[in-house]
């Protein structure tokens, strides 16, 4: 099956399949800052070397998703490299935007990305203390971002949605600094809920087919109108804890969901029975 190895700089966990494909890949949850261990282990299943790290709130990190360096994620893609074919980096929400942004920005030796209610723009992270910044830096340099617009929530708990889709209409400019290089990403898959509540992740997973098929790509893209934030592969439970918001869908529609990627998962991973 697979044997699971403790990581501590940073933070996290591997697990070694006992019948390697000779993939590797590195699993990075949302704004939870979880480390994903079931996801990690189903990949492991498969023959995949699958890790997740935590990348922020653990030593030497920053306290929350902002101005984390790009270099966490590629140096765990050069370690999968060592002893990897092929690395895939699999990502959920701000993971999605680490994945694509490691992949885009960066030399890490990356093969394709797996990026679950994806992104195609680097967002703002908000401090504690309430300042913007970006997400994330290079070099040490915060990577170009979007801010966010002044706005009230009209839920309890909030749906930022609407957040993001106003914030991407106040600054085109913005936009056009902020959104990703995709198409040097050698494959892409997409996976989005339709009823996402946390952000579009449809409608922003258009944005990354239509830039990469501009530049040649194509793009697989896995969708269900009733979805929500977070599609449940087979074998997994449902996630709970996380930030107090709505993510929208339903337990039965996140599943299907999940079913419905699996296969094209899999393929990606080179995993595919």
């Amino acid at each position: 099956m697979a044997r699971r190895i403790e990581l501590s700089a940073p933070v996290g966990v591997r697990w070694e399949p006992d019948s390697p494909t000779g993939c590797g890949a590195l699993v990075l949850s949302g704004s939870s800052g979880r480390i994903e261990e079931q996801r990690t282990r189903l990949l492991a299943e498969r023959g995949v070397l699958a890790e997740s790290i935590r990348w922020f709130g653990g030593p030497d990190q920053p306290a929350g998703p902002w101005e984390v360096p790009l270099e966490t994620f590629a140096a765990r893609a050069e370690s999968l490299a060592e002893t990897c074919d092929r690395v895939v980096l699999v990502g959920l929400s701000f993971g999605a935007e680490a994945a694509l942004a490691t992949a885009t920005l960066t030399d890490a030796p990356v093969d394709a990305v797996a990026a679950f209610a994806p992104t195609d723009l680097v967002w703002a992270g908000v401090t504690d203390e309430g300042r913007q910044t970006s997400h994330w830096t290079l070099d040490g340099v915060p990577v170009p971002f979007v801010r966010y617009v002044p706005w009230q929530p009209p839920t309890d708990p909030p749906a930022y949605r609407d957040l993001y889709a106003r914030s991407r209409a106040a600054d085109p400019d913005a936009v056009a600094a902020a959104a990703l290089p995709v198409e040097r990403v050698p494959e892409v898959l997409l996976v989005a809920g339709e009823d996402d509540q946390v952000w579009p992740a449809r409608e922003q997973a258009e944005e990354i087919v239509l830039r990469r098929a501009r530049h040649g790509r194509g793009t697989a893209l896995v969708a269900d109108a009733e979805a929500g934030h977070r599609a449940v592969l087979p074998g997994e439970d449902v996630v709970d804890g996380g930030l107090q918001l709505r993510r929208g869908g339903t337990e039965r529609a996140d599943r299907r969901l999940g079913a419905a990627a699996w296969p094209a998962l899999l393929d990606l991973l080179g995993s595919a029975s």
